[in-house]
C-alpha cells in the first residue's frame, strides 16, 4: 500500500467516524427532547438583545422573580412544584436563563455580568416594578450582583442553597482554554458534551448531590435531560462557559456591600454549614433557615414548607 492509499484509507476512516458521531448526536438530541416537558408552563417570550427569553407568569400581587440554578440542564421547571403555591399571593415570574431550557442558546461566552444585564432588563421591561428575587445555587451570584448594580429595582433576595463563595470566584486557566477548544469542536465536541449530559450522568449527579433520598423524581430527571438538549448542539455553549469558569464572579465584595435584605434557605440534609457561614461572615445581616427532609432543592422536595418560609421572609 503506497502513501496515497494510506492517506485515502485514513481519510475514509475519519469520515466514517465523524459521520457516525454526527448521526449519534442527532439521535440523542431527537430522543432527549421528544417528551416536551419543560415548556408546559411557558406562556411568554421576552425578546432580549442576545436572544429570546422564555418565561412563565401567573398569579397576582407583589412580583417575585424565580431564577433557576445556572447549568445547562436547569430550567424554570425547577420551580414547578412551588409556583402554584407562591402564585396565590404573588405575581410569579419564572424565567429560563439565556442558554437554558426553552430560551435561546447563542454561541457566546456566558458571564455573570451578562446575566445581571438580563435580570435588570427583564425587571425593567417586563415586570416594571421593584421585585423580590429568589435564586438557586450557582445563580446566587447573579442575584447578588444584580442587586449591587441595580439598587432601585430589586427588593428582597432569597438564595436557595447558594454556591460556595470560593467556587464562585474560580477563574479560567490554561486548561480551561483547552477544554473550550475541545467542547466547541462541531461534531466531536458535541459528542463529548452529550456523554457528559447523558441521562445516566445527570441522574448520578442529582441523586448523589442534590436530592435527599438519593432518588430523582422521574419528571424532573426527564426535564433536566430535555433541557440539556433543547436546540441541539447549541445547548453545549453554557456548559462550556461553566466548565471553563467564565460564569464566575468575585462575589465577596458585592455581598458585603449590598443593603438588600438577604435570606438563605437550605436543606437540613445538605451539610453546607461552611458555605452558609461564608455568606454570614461577609454579611452578618443575612438570615438563614434549613428545611427538614431536604437537600439542595427544598423547593422541589418540600414545596409547602419552602413556600411558607418564603412568605415569612417576604412579609
Amino acid at each position: 500500500m503506497n502513501k496515497w492509499q494510506k492517506l485515502g484509507l485514513f481519510a475514509g476512516v475519519c469520515t466514517a467516524v465523524l459521520t457516525t458521531a454526527h448521526l449519534i448526536n442527532k439521535l440523542i438530541f431527537s430522543t432527549a427532547t421528544s417528551k416536551g416537558i419543560t415548556d408546559k408552563r411557558i406562556n411568554s417570550c421576552y425578546p432580549w438583545k442576545f436572544g429570546n427569553i422564555s418565561y412563565s407568569v401567573q398569579g397576582s400581587g407583589k412580583p417575585v422573580l424565580l431564577i433557576h440554578d445556572l447549568s445547562s440542564f436547569s430550567s424554570s421547571y425547577e420551580w414547578d412544584n412551588v409556583i402554584d403555591i407562591l402564585a396565590e399571593k404573588h405575581t410569579v415570574y419564572a424565567i429560563d436563563l439565556l442558554g437554558c431550557g426553552n430560551s435561546d442558546k447563542p454561541n457566546l461566552t456566558y458571564t455573570t455580568y451578562m446575566y445581571t444585564q438580563l435580570v435588570a432588563d427583564f425587571i425593567n421591561n417586563v415586570i416594571t416594578k421593584k421585585t423580590d428575587v429568589i435564586a438557586t445555587s450557582a445563580s446566587a451570584p447573579i442575584a447578588v450582583a444584580s442587586a449591587f448594580n441595580n439598587k432601585d429595582i430589586i427588593n428582597n433576595i432569597i438564595l436557595v442553597s447558594p454556591e460556595s463563595i470560593k467556587t464562585a470566584m474560580l477563574t479560567p486557566t490554561k486548561q480551561s482554554k483547552i477544554t473550550r477548544i475541545i467542547l466547541e469542536t462541531p461534531i466531536i465536541g458535541t459528542l463529548v458534551y452529550n456523554i457528559c449530559a447523558s441521562k445516566g450522568s445527570i441522574n448520578n449527579t442529582m441523586a448523589n448531590h442534590i436530592f435527599a433520598k438519593g432518588e430523582v423524581p422521574s419528571d424532573f430527571l426527564d426535564a433536566y435531560y430535555e433541557s440539556s438538549h433543547l436546540q441541539g448542539a447549541a445547548s453545549k455553549h453554557l456548559y462550556t462557559s461553566k466548565e471553563c469558569h467564565y460564569t464566575t464572579v468575585a462575589i465577596a465584595r458585592l455581598l458585603a456591600s449590598v443593603d438588600n435584605s438577604i435570606y438563605i434557605i437550605g436543606g437540613e440534609l445538605d451539610n453546607n454549614a461552611n458555605v452558609i457561614e461564608e455568606y454570614t461572615d461577609l454579611n452578618p445581616a443575612i438570615e438563614t433557615y434549613f428545611i427538614p427532609n431536604a437537600k439542595k432543592l427544598p423547593q422541589v422536595e418540600e414545596p409547602e414548607e419552602f413556600a411558607k418560609q418564603v412568605e415569612i421572609f417576604l412579609a
